[in-house]
């Protein structure tokens, strides 16, 4: 990870007069959808990226130990060697960005990308995930455990009637002692931006999470009936550059849920590069999160190589 985000005190100045104008961000958004995507070795040098990008996720009520294994198996070797080779990318030490658990599974996690020789971040979930309607001990207790077990990246969910009862004072301090708990493991918030009611809103809870010390802030857990939208991303990307503008610190972004396509994948991944800059294009400060993308990514990677499509059996179920 980059050099982490101190977070600042808080400052109610940089919030109290934001005005977002929807109807020209929604504007923005639909010009997005029809931007032409890239084709050939660019189309798979972009996905490639992503790849690096992922954090591969499973949150499932039956998730086991073997599931989890190979998800980390397919995390190490997200796309098939052969076609690697003939990218010419074999000895590139392409894998994910990390993987994505919850707190029960993250052994699972740690000790088999270990015993696989891979430096792969392990990141879990936390502080009432999904819903964040949970005691404040509860949620430190839960990301100090997770620590325990071995997590290096956190995903912690806010409080949404903090919120949307605008009590700012609240929510920068329920972060920042999430912040402590966490340690030396970096944290991403996630703001669960469908259910905060305004793209105003968004905005603010992203300028207040960055002051509480987060090191990403994220746009869903994937739960909610709307996840990570291009509106959302916009706005969630000018707060990204308003503060790295105030304090000169970098803050990641992820957008979560939903996204299962190559296309939109690289569509995020030219958003990213529109609003913030290529720097950001690192799984550093940019990672996507997925369950199903990886699939179809590296299905598009076949075709690329092959010129056709893959059957079922023939590329490694993530």
């Amino acid at each position: 990870m980059a050099g982490r985000n101190p977070g600042t005190e808080l400052e109610l100045g940089w919030i109290s007069k934001v005005y977002v104008n929807r109807p020209a961000v929604v504007r923005h958004a639909e010009q997005i959808k029809k931007w032409k995507t890239v084709k050939g070795n660019w189309q798979a040098a972009w996905l490639l990226k992503a790849v690096t990008c992922i954090d591969l996720t499973t949150l499932s009520g039956d998730d086991t130990p073997s599931n989890v294994q190979r998800l980390c198996f397919k995390a190490k070797h997200p796309i098939r060697e052969d076609l690697l080779k003939a990218l010419d990318m074999h000895d590139k030490g392409i894998t994910v960005g990390a993987v994505c658990v919850y707190p029960a599974r993250v052994s699972d996690a740690v000790n088999t990308l270990k015993a696989a020789g891979c430096n792969i971040p392990v990141a879990s979930v936390a502080a009432g995930f999904p819903s964040g309607q949970t005691p404040l001990e509860s949620k430190l207790t839960e990301i100090r455990l997770a620590v325990e077990y071995g997590a290096r990246e956190i995903d912690i969910v806010i409080s949404r009637s903090l919120v949307l009862t605008g009590q700012w004072e609240g929510l920068y301090e329920e972060i920042r002692l999430c912040r402590a708990a966490c340690g030396d493991a970096h944290m991403k918030t996630i703001l669960a931006t469908g259910e905060l009611g305004s793209l105003a809103n968004v905005y603010k809870a992203s300028m207040i999470a960055m002051m509480a010390g987060s090191d990403f802030i994220k746009t869903s857990t994937g739960k909610e009936v709307e996840n990570a939208t291009f509106p959302v991303g916009i706005v969630m990307m000018r707060a990204i550059k308003e503060y790295y503008w105030q304090t000169g610190y970098k803050v990641g972004f992820k957008p979560a849920g939903g996204i299962r396509t190559a296309k939109e994948a690289i569509t995020w991944l030219m958003l990213v590069k529109e609003e913030l800059g290529v720097e950001w294009l690192t799984p550093e400060l940019f990672r996507l999160g997925a369950s199903s993308l990886l699939g179809d990514i590296e299905q598009q990677i076949f075709y690329h190589v092959t010129g056709s499509y893959a059957l079922q059996h023939e590329l490694a179920m993530a």
